[in-house]
């Protein structure tokens, strides 16, 4: 081979490494050990107050879906076991409605408690706090407000 043509080649080869190296170099870059990003959530900062005001509230619960259904499976199971044929499908059918609406009107007639605490913070600031289990504070208990409800200090 011509000594012209040998060093074309051999630049050719050196050209075709090269562009090789770099394209290998750029592949497997993108597979090393990928970076980890830890999430750091901060929890709001506890809050220390004075009790200023304990109240037992009764509210009426919000009725559910449960005594709807269960009023109406039990109405319509007592409804199919009167009359026969198509007297025994409207009976079910208006057992089932009048145990639906019997079901509503239960759940609807229960009470939950739940104590709302009255709380003045050092900054200055009122917050209400409503916890559905007795406390046992009384006013002018010293507590801390955390996401977790209220704690007595001691």
């Amino acid at each position: 081979m011509p000594p012209s043509i040998q060093r074309i080649v051999s630049h050719a080869i050196v050209a075709t490494a090269l562009i090789a190296a770099a394209s290998g170099a750029l592949f497997l870059g993108g597979c090393g050990p990928q970076p980890t990003y830890q999430v750091v959530q901060s929890l709001p900062p506890a809050r220390v107050g004075t009790v200023e005001s304990v109240r037992e509230v009764v509210e009426q619960k919000e009725p559910g879906a449960a005594g709807l259904i269960v009023g109406g499976l039990i109405g319509g199971g007592l409804g199919s076991l009167i009359g026969s044929g198509t007297g025994r499908t409207v009976a079910t059918v208006v057992g089932a409605a009048g145990g639906a609406y019997a079901g509503r009107q239960v759940e609807k007639a229960q009470t939950q408690v739940s104590y709302q605490i009255g709380v003045k913070y050092d900054d200055g600031s009122w917050a209400t706090i409503r916890q559905g289990a007795p406390t046992g504070l009384r006013i002018g208990d010293r507590v801390r407000v955390t996401d977790s409800g209220v704690e007595l200090l001691r």
